[in-house]
This record gives structure tokens, sequence and C-alpha cells, in this order.
């Protein structure tokens, strides 16, 4: 075993104090917190000062407020970002909306059912499955066949595709040279003659048989003072839709009689308790158990 070189010395509590004097008592390297610190040392006094009320880490350390500055400043971009990418959606979006008012051919009503039309104050969007059938200035008239296949019953369907054909047909109608905008909703019914809908986020189409739901037709017809008058008829609805609608409008007349009371047993009740009144009125042992 090697012997221990006995010929090297402690270093003295001086020589250690000049090796240290940049360095204070929490370990950092501050040659002028650390002199503060050994004029306290060497006058009796607490080496470091310490505000209990301080926010301030005693050990010198800025890390917190720098990760507080780094996590605002990392909102403040996200935020700038969510509203920079909203503005620029919105200008791409309509950019890229087909003016049917000025312009009608299948190019453009393909990309008006594809990005969807301006409808209040904002956009209606169409079934992705969508064919265009007519679109021509010359005969005035365009037709559509869509799919729906995000309406579960025969309400959603028609209250959906009702805003759909209208918002299509009025920005369509808009245009001096279209007189007519026929829009066909058809639907995928199962065996049972329910409609069926996409699954998975849309990615799973139905696969039931498909049926015409619906036909809105829309005109257009010229006022004496120059306005338009809109018309819109609904054909094509079958005896088992308009039966399911009607249920689903109608409310149960349970519920009715539960509200306001069953009419039909308060009558009748009514009704007996008079007729036993008038039967006892006329009974002779009932007069002369009364007189």
């Amino acid at each position: 075993m090697a012997k221990k070189d006995k010929s090297a010395k402690a270093p003295t509590p001086d020589e250690v104090e000049a090796i240290f004097s940049d360095v204070d008592e929490t370990g950092h390297t501050n040659a002028s917190k650390a002199r503060k610190e050994r004029t306290r040392r060497r006058a009796r006094k607490a080496a470091v000062e310490v505000d209990p009320l301080s926010g301030d880490d005693p050990s010198g350390s800025n890390v917190g407020k720098t990760m507080t500055r780094a996590a605002i400043a990392v909102l403040i971009v996200l935020l700038v970002a969510v509203v920079v990418s909203q503005v620029a959606c919105g200008l791409v979006r309509r950019a890229g909306t087909a003016q049917l008012a000025e312009h009608v051919d299948s190019a453009s009503v393909n990309t008006a059912l594809r990005n969807g039309v301006e409808w209040g104050d904002g956009f209606t969007q169409f079934p992705e499955d969508y064919t265009v059938l007519e679109a021509n200035e010359e005969s005035g008239t365009i037709e559509v066949s869509v799919v729906d296949t995000a309406s579960k019953n025969e309400l959603e369907c028609l209250a959906g595709s009702q805003i759909q054909a209208a918002a299509l047909s009025v920005n369509a109608l808009l245009n001096p040279n279209i007189n007519q905008v026929i829009y066909h909703v058809d639907v995928h019914i199962d065996g049972s003659g329910n409609i069926q809908q996409s699954s998975l986020f849309g990615f799973l189409k139905p696969t039931g048989t498909m049926k015409r739901f619906a036909t809105f037709v829309w005109t257009k017809s010229t006022g004496v003072d120059g306005g338009f008058n809109f018309n819109c008829m609904i054909t094509d609805l079958d005896a088992t839709a308009s039966e399911n609608l009607r249920e689903k409008v109608t409310l149960p007349s349970n519920i009715i009689d539960a509200v306001i009371g069953d009419s039909a047993a308060t009558t009748e009740a009514a009704s007996t308790s008079d007729a036993a009144t008038t039967d006892a009125a006329s009974d002779p042992a009932t007069e002369a158990a009364t007189k």
C-alpha cells in the first residue's frame, strides 16, 4: 500500500477564506455578497439576511421568476397563434367560397357544396357525399343530390336538410339567371326502416339501402316592383317518414294528461256524478226521506 504524503500541510483558515472569497454561504459565486457576509461574520452577526415576508429565494436563485416569465411568454404566443389562425382560416374560407350569386356552373356549385356557403353569421356545411346533377345559367336550374349520414331520425334529417337547402338556394337564386334550385336528400335505412348514421367519427359509412327521403324545390319569381319572391315546396316524403315526423313533433297524450289532467276522465266522472244526482232526485224514497 502506498504511503500517505505527510509533507502536505492543511491550509490555514486565511488560505481557505481566500480560496472561497468569491463564494457566498449559499454556494453561489458572488464576490460582493460574499464580502458582505464575511463582514457580518467578523462582527458576529447573521451571515445571510432573510426576510420571511419577502418572496425572494434566500439562496439568491432567480429560477422561479425565470420559469414564470417563460410560462407567461408561452401563453401569450399560443393566444396570438390561435387568434391569427382563426382570422387566417376565416379569410381563406371566404376566399375559397363560391359566389353563386355572380356565376353558376358545375365547378362553382361543386365548390359551394364542398366548402359550404355563407348563411346568417357563419357558414352552412353540406354532407360529404353529394352529386351535382345540373348547374346551368341558360336553363336557370340547379339540381343537386346529397346523402345525409349524420341524422339519426326523420326530424333531424328534415330540419338539417331544410337549413342546407335554404342556404344553397337563396345564395343561388340571388343570381339573376337562376330561377329554380332542386335539392334532393337521400338516406341509408336498415332492415327495419330506420335511418342509419355514420360511426367512428364519420369514418365508417352506413351500408343500408339507399332511399330518397325528401326533395326541396326552391323557385323565384319577380315582383311588380322588381323584387324577388321565394317559394319552397317539399316533396317525396313518404307515408312512413310522415308518420315518424308526426310522432316526433307531437307530445304523447300521457304527458299532456300529467300536466293538465286527464280531461276525458274528468268529463266522464262529472257526467256520472250528475246522472247519480238526477236519479237520486227522481227516486220517491229519496224524496220522502228528504221531506
